[in-house]
């Protein structure tokens, strides 16, 4: 640690965000450009070097955090870049969409705010290209071995990149005509921009991984051919299948999914479209979930210029501090957090007017109401207790020209026919089964990420697709070399 006595004398500065009024008038992102590198090395100062680093168990990927901490406080990028990148293939995607678990469990978030890991982390990342210390590394030499890997979002690229470095020859199946799944078309641009992902897709073209777009197996190329033309197939699909909300009222027309509306949005940057044609342009907007997806059709529907956005969560209100008996470090708190989505709508008040904050918490949807033509023009809600029973003579209407339902995914999406013509064996919770070395009930084929895993966070998916290619590896050549995280990975996601 380059100073001893830096968690004492330095105060937790995080990386600004641009002000409000300017960055709702674009789609950038949210931070301030440049102000990052100035911070982040005083900030780094304040890791106390601990004897048991917790923030290594908070994070799934066991970020050597630290190591390159100190090696950041004293100005030594290509080494921080060197160790970040040891255990993480895509640090300027975790720096910009993690919730951060590993701040939850830094033993300095005891008594005082934790050292900000992530903002570090994407400084290093950030560096790393801007110094050029990102190069592709292509093998050495080949293995003869050949690999598919389905789906090209944070655990698939990953698992491509693991095995194409170890000498593999990798192709990777995307069904959407872009590549990066989630990423490309589920966060919005203003949570990161898509220069990042796609410079990485490059970098993985000059090492050797090969790319199939608008190609959806057991569709447009049967699985059980794809089986047959490589020596191991892995799955890495996601969990796309989308949760409903079976109230009256749910057929009416202006109810969308959050992953109908966020990818019309992103296509609309990308130069795909003029305009989405489903846009909250002046429309009071309604979103139903509490969570990140949440939040990004919140951040949307502003900057599309809503009438009016309210969230709902069925959850109460968290308080500002962490309920040290319900939840002690270094476990990750509910607590009581404003994005930068929620900064927004609240500074622009399109949030209710009862309320500074665009949330509603402890609230159920009961129904939807529409007009003549069947469009939604109400929705009908009630709060509820901690246990979720409505509370009596708590029910109202809200305006709603658009509903969005971000209410989460339950596992893989079926409907290209791949499960079924693999013949897949299933968990009760609609998530593939696998054994602990990732093998499903088919010879040959592996499942990672949130296919098997369900519903996680980035950083778990960029673990589990390291983990897999190290299990694939060892599947074909007997031994591998490649570094995996330690699990386990059947245990609850921590966030």
């Amino acid at each position: 640690m380059a100073d001893p006595k830096g968690f004492m004398t330095t105060p937790r500065q995080d990386w600004p965000r641009r002000p409000v009024e300017e960055r709702v008038r674009d789609w950038n992102e949210v931070y301030v450009p440049g102000a990052l590198l100035p911070l982040v090395t005083e900030q780094a100062d304040r890791c106390m070097d601990c004897g048991v680093p917790f923030c290594h168990e908070a994070c799934p990927l066991g970020n050597l955090i630290p190591e390159w901490n100190d090696l950041v406080s004293r100005d030594d990028w290509r080494q921080a870049a060197d160790r970040l990148h040891a255990t993480n293939n895509f640090p300027e995607f975790t720096g910009r969409l993690c919730p951060a678990p590993c701040e939850a469990g830094c033993v300095l978030a005891i008594n005082q705010p934790a050292v900000t890991i992530k903002n570090v982390e994407a400084a290093i990342a950030d560096r790393a290209w801007e110094l050029g210390l990102a190069p592709p590394r292509p093998p050495e030499r080949l293995s003869g071995r050949t690999v598919a890997v389905i789906g090209s979002g944070p655990t698939g690229l990953a698992a491509a990149q693991q095995l194409t470095r170890a000498g593999h020859t990798v192709a990777v199946y995307e069904r959407d005509d872009r590549l990066g799944g989630l990423m490309r078309y589920g966060i919005p641009e203003f949570k990161m921009e898509k220069h990042r992902l796609d410079r990485r897709i490059e970098q993985m073209r000059a090492e050797g991984t090969k790319f199939r777009t608008s190609t959806a197996v057991g569709r447009d190329v049967g699985a059980a051919e794809l089986r047959t033309r490589y020596d191991a197939v892995v799955i890495a699909t996601g969990a796309t299948a989308w949760r409903e909300l079976p109230v009256p009222g749910r057929e009416l027309d202006g109810i969308h999914q959050a992953m109908e509306y966020l990818p019309l949005a992103n296509r609309v940057c990308e130069g795909d479209l003029e305009n989405s044609p489903v846009s909250a342009a002046g429309k009071h907007v309604v979103i139903v979930g509490g969570g990140d997806t949440g939040a990004d059709c919140l951040g949307t529907a502003v900057r599309q210029r809503a009438a009016s956005v309210t969230q709902l969560d069925i959850y109460a209100q968290p308080g500002a501090e962490r309920d040290e008996d319900a939840e002690p470090w270094p476990t990750y708190p509910k607590i009581y957090r404003l994005s930068a989505a929620h900064e927004e709508a609240r500074d622009l008040r399109t949030a209710p007017a009862a309320s500074a904050d665009a949330r509603l918490f402890a609230a159920s949807t009961l129904r939807f109401t529409g007009d003549e033509g069947r469009h939604v023009r109400s929705l009908h809600l009630v709060e509820v207790d901690a246990a979720r029973r409505p509370l009596p003579g708590t029910g109202r209407a809200l305006p709603a020209d658009l509903v969005l339902l971000a209410l989460g995914f339950s596992g893989p999406d079926r409907a290209d026919g791949l499960i079924d013509q693999l013949g897949l064996r299933m968990e009760p919770r609609g998530t593939i089964r696998r054994d602990g070395g990732f093998a499903t009930s088919v010879p040959g084929v592996f499942a990672a990420g949130d296919a098997a895993r369900g519903q996680s966070l980035i950083v778990w998916a960029i673990a589990e697709g390291r983990a897999v290619a190290a299990a694939v590896d060892r599947h074909l050549t007997g031994s591998s070399q490649l570094p995996a995280p330690i699990g386990p990975f059947d245990r609850p996601m921590m966030v």
